[in-house]
Parts: structure tokens; C-alpha cells; sequence
């Protein structure tokens, strides 16, 4: 049973990390709303739900949910081909109910399965994809929207040409506030005397000074004033009809569409896994070393999902990047994305006049450190140091992340990290005893304590390699399970070729042979000697025919 957490016991580093995290989340909502082609609201809709209901219901400690960057393209298409917003609303309700579906019959287990080397090669390819895409806007070159983490873009750039076109499309007064800020965030917990001012995150004094200072530029005529497609855009409302038409509903007359079911499964199943890799991230964030149930968590997701499509909102995911600020700023419970939440949905409403004051350059500085923060070079040290079976995963993962996007690259790194297991457990199959072959001299083939099918083709190779007029021992004596093809293997190789080219072979503990049958009726085969260790694990010997024993 999961110790009952008290929210407010933090509430002073909750507060500030949770405005850290409101700060960096209200572009990105926006940015990640106007690619994926829905209303913008849609993308606060889903910000606040995520904060608040996801929040709550989740039992990660510093995971932030939100319209996620990795599902804007699915997002786009599946409105265009839909052909409504609210018909793809729909979808939305649907993949909530999946998620939900999918939390029930424990698929979020599947998270124990992604290694650490992966997760860190995605967390570092995510730092300097950050780093990257928050430079231009940093110049003041925003044509890309905020939270975009693909290498290639919507606007027909990538990531480096759009750097290259920094030197075409400079503000000076961009530059000027973002390195501005850069001094604030650096300096702020490295001065003795600001370090005691804990209440107040050196984000958010960075964000005042950068209005103030534009505010300055622009009154007094300045060429260093930042124009307002530099500054947050956030929709005002200006009378109750508009606002009245921000909730918009999903079309429930669409539910026999099939197109309608092909786009909540993708969503579904996307947002799933994006879920599950963010937090994994974030418990390996944690200094407290707290896991999380990530059934629970796909149930949260599903939830969430289901209340922001009935309001009008984006699909969400549990987000790397809004998770990494909120570690960074020092959260140290779920109150802090909870409050995330709750301020975006108060500012959206009170003081959004305000809030489009903030300029871009500002919020690109707090995103370069969170980047760095990420992409730490002592972190590609320490997997270099673990050897190539640690570190070809994960700086693959880290490539493929920065050059394709999240799901590539973490498909990529599984990929290899599979392929090293089953090289892996080849080379454990068996120990060759066999340094330089002379004539009469014994090859020695011992065998592990379990030898499965995928060791078959390592023990073929080995068996086809043996010299003829030789002598072979293979032992079994320490083998609790042999697969059939294996023990079919040694007994084809036995028979025929070992005969038919002189080969001595002797099989020691395969003296007699059971077919070992539990409880859910899957049947090993294990050596006579080993008889003792099957009962132990509740496994019944049942003796096979003699024709089917190796003698």
C-alpha cells in the first residue's frame, strides 16, 4: 500500500519549481497547439488538466503533463483527415479510455523493460535538441514553434539550417535580454546573499526584468525593442461569447468511423509510450529515488485525456522537458505540477495582456539550461566508461534522438540493446574449451544452467567448426533447462556427423533425460542431475521415451 503523501508539506519549493514550470509550459502549449493546426486554447485546455487532474491522480513526483511535442504531427493529419476538430476531439475521448483500458491490465509494467542506457541516451538527445532549437529564438528567429524537438520541420528547415539562418534575421534586443536573463538564472543561486531568497525562482525575476526592460526599449524609441511576434501570443477573449467558444465538444455522431478508432489507437498507444519513457526519465531524475506505478499513471493519462477532449483540449503526455524544469527548480512533490496548473489557468484569465509581454529570448534562456542540464557531458563520460555494451546504446539513442525525433531514437536504441542481450546470452550458453586444436587433444563444451532456443545457432556454429578425428566433451552437468532444438542439435550432430567424420563424442549429464511439465503446462527438459532443483521449483518429472534420450 503506497504511503499517503501530504502536498503542502513543500509547498515553498513546490510554489517556485511550479512557476518555473508555468513559465516554460505557456509558449510550449501555445507552440505545440498552433503546429498541430487545433485552437490555441486547445493546448492551455490541455496544459491545466494535465497540471491539475493528472497531477493529482498521478503518483510521480515530479512529472509534468501536457500537450506533447511528439504527437503534433498525428495531430494535424488526424484533423485534416477527419475533417473537424470536434470529430478528432472524439479520438481524443477515445484514446483516454484505452489509456484507462491500458492501466487496468497492467501494460504500463512494460517500463521495467527500457534500460537505464537508453533512457539516459533520450534524456541527453533531449537536452541538445533544447539547446538547439532555443538558440534561434534566443537571436529573436521564432518562425519555428516553441516545443518543437523533431530534427526535421513543419516549415521545410531542420534544425541546423535554422540556426544557419540566425545570421540573416538578428534582434539585437533579443540577444540582449536573453543573455540578460542567462546572467540572472546563472548567478542567482551562485550569489550567497540570492540564495537565501528561495520563495522567489531566479526564472521568474528573469521574466520580470525582461519585460520591464523591453517595456523601456519600446518607450523611449529604442531600436532594441522586441516587435510582438517576438513576445508570447496568447488569444484574448474580449467578451463572454469568446469565451463561451474557447470549450469546444466532441461530435459523438462520429463514433462509427472507423478512421475515428485508427486515430484514438495511434494516440493512444503513442501517448502510452511517451508516458511510460518520461517517467521512467523523471524517477531517475528523482534524488529521493521514489518509483512510480505506472499502471497508475496510464490510468491518470486516461483520465486526463477524456476530460480535456470533453473541454476542448490537446492529447496529452506525461512531458520530458516540462519534467526536467521541474526537477531542475527544485520540485520535490506532484503539488508542484499541480500549481503549474492552477496558475495557468488563473493567468489565462486574469492576466493574459501581461503575459504577452514575455519575450521569447527570456524563456529561450531557461530552456538552454534546462538543456544543459539534460545534455551534461559527464553523463556520455560515465557511459563511456561502462564499456561499448553500455555505450553504443545509449549514444546511438542520443544520435538518432537529435536527428530524427524521441520515438526513433529510443526504437533505435531498444533495437541494439536487444541485439547485445542475444549476443549476450549466446556466449553464456556455453564455455569452448579450445585454445589452439592439436591432434588428441579434448575440445570441452560445457554448457550453462540454461540454454534456450536463441543459443541454438551460436552452438551450431560452434559444433559445424569442430575438426574431424577429434574428441568432444559436452557437459551438461550444470544445466537446468535445455530447449528441444538444442538437445536435437547436439543428438543430429551426435548420430551423423560426429560418425560419418570420426568425432569422439562424450555427453555427460545426459545420461537420462525428463520432460518436466508445471502447473501452466509449459514443458523444459533438464538433465537427470538436476532432477533435485526442478522439484524445488514445483516442477513435476515425468520420464520420456528412450528413444527420445540422448545415450
Amino acid at each position: 500500500m503506497s504511503k499517503k503523501i501530504n502536498l503542502f508539506s513543500n509547498l515553498k519549493s513546490d510554489f517556485a519549481s511550479g512557476l518555473v514550470v508555468f513559465l516554460v509550459a505557456l509558449p510550449l502549449c501555445l507552440g505545440i497547439a498552433l503546429a498541430s493546426g487545433a485552437p490555441l486554447f486547445s493546448g492551455i485546455i490541455s496544459g491545466i488538466v494535465g497540471g491539475v487532474i493528472v497531477g493529482y491522480l498521478s503518483q510521480s513526483h515530479l512529472s509534468v503533463s501536457g500537450p506533447a511535442a511528439g504527437l503534433t504531427a498525428i495531430v494535424l493529419s488526424a484533423i485534416t483527415d477527419l475533417g473537424s476538430f470536434n470529430i478528432f476531439l472524439l479520438a481524443v475521448l477515445l484514446a483516454g479510455l484505452i489509456q484507462l483500458a491500458l492501466g487496468f491490465i497492467k501494460a504500463g509494467s512494460i517500463s521495467n523493460y527500457f534500460p537505464n542506457n537508453v533512457i539516459e541516451g533520450m534524456l541527453a538527445g533531449i537536452g541538445v535538441i533544447i539547446i538547439l532549437k532555443q538558440i534561434p529564438h534566443a537571436f529573436g528567429y521564432d518562425p519555428d514553434f516553441e516545443g518543437d524537438e523533431s530534427f526535421f520541420q513543419p516549415d521545410g528547415q531542420n534544425t541546423f539550417s535554422e540556426i544557419f539562418n540566425i545570421f540573416d534575421h538578428v534582434q539585437l534586443g533579443s540577444i540582449v535580454i536573453a543573455v540578460i536573463s542567462l546572467a540572472i538564472l546563472i548567478l542567482w543561486n551562485k550569489v550567497e546573499f540570492l540564495k537565501k531568497v528561495k520563495l522567489i525562482p531566479p526564472a521568474l525575476v528573469a521574466v520580470i526584468v525582461s519585460i520591464l526592460l523591453n517595456e523601456f526599449f519600446i518607450q523611449s524609441g529604442s531600436n532594441l525593442a522586441i516587435a510582438k511576434e517576438h513576445l508570447v501570443s496568447l488569444p484574448i477573449p474580449t467578451s463572454l461569447e469568446e469565451f463561451k467558444n474557447i470549450i469546444v465538444t466532441p461530435d459523438f455522431s462520429a463514433i462509427s468511423n472507423s478512421k475515428v478508432w485508427i486515430v484514438a489507437i495511434t494516440i493512444a498507444v503513442v501517448a502510452s509510450i511517451e508516458t511510460l519513457l518520461c517517467i521512467e526519465a523523471s524517477d531517475r531524475m528523482d534524488a529521493q529515488k521514489r518509483y512510480t506505478n505506472t499502471n497508475v499513471e496510464l490510468k491518470a493519462q486516461g483520465i486526463g485525456n477524456i476530460l480535456s477532449s470533453l473541454l476542448g483540449g490537446l492529447p496529452m503526455t506525461s512531458v520530458v522537458v516540462r519534467t526536467t524544469a521541474n526537477n531542475t527548480a527544485g520540485a520535490k512533490s506532484k503539488m508542484s505540477a499541480i500549481i503549474h496548473g492552477v496558475l495557468l489557468l488563473v493567468s489565462v484569465l486574469a492576466i493574459p495582456s501581461i503575459l504577452n509581454k514575455i519575450p521569447l529570448a527570456t524563456l529561450a534562456a531557461v530552456l538552454l539550461l534546462v538543456g544543459y542540464k539534460l545534455a551534461n557531458p559527464s553523463t556520455i563520460k560515465h557511459f563511456w566508461e561502462k564499456g561499448k555494451y553500455q555505450f553504443i546504446p545509449f549514444i546511438a539513442t542520443f544520435g538518432a534522438v537529435v536527428f530524427t525525433d524521441l520515438l526513433k531514437g529510443v526504437a533505435l536504441g531498444m533495437i541494439i540493446s536487444i541485439i547485445f542481450v542475444l549476443k549476450g546470452n549466446m556466449k553464456r550458453a556455453y564455455h569452448f574449451r579450445k585454445e589452439e586444436y592439436h591432434d588428441g587433444d579434448i575440445i570441452h563444451i560445457d554448457l550453462a544452467q540454461e540454454v534456450s532456443f536463441l543459443n541454438k545457432a551460436a552452438i551450431k556454429t560452434t559444433l559445424s567448426e569442430i575438426p574431424e578425428n577429434s574428441k568432444v566433451i559436452i557437459n551438461a552437468s550444470d544445466t537446468v533447462y535445455i530447449a528441444h532444438d538444442v538437445l536435437d542439435l547436439i543428438k543430429e550432430f551426435k548420430k551423423i556427423r560426429a560418425k560419418d567424420e570420426n568425432i569422439n563424442v562424450t555427453l555427460v549429464g545426459f545420461k537420462k533425460v525428463y520432460e518436466l511439465e508445471n502447473s501452466d503446462g509449459f514443458k523444459n527438459t533438464v538433465s537427470f542431475e538436476n532432477q533435485y532443483d526442478a522439484m524445488k521449483r514445483k516442477i513435476i518429472p515425468v520420464e520420456i521415451n528412450k528413444t527420445d534420450i540422448i545415450e
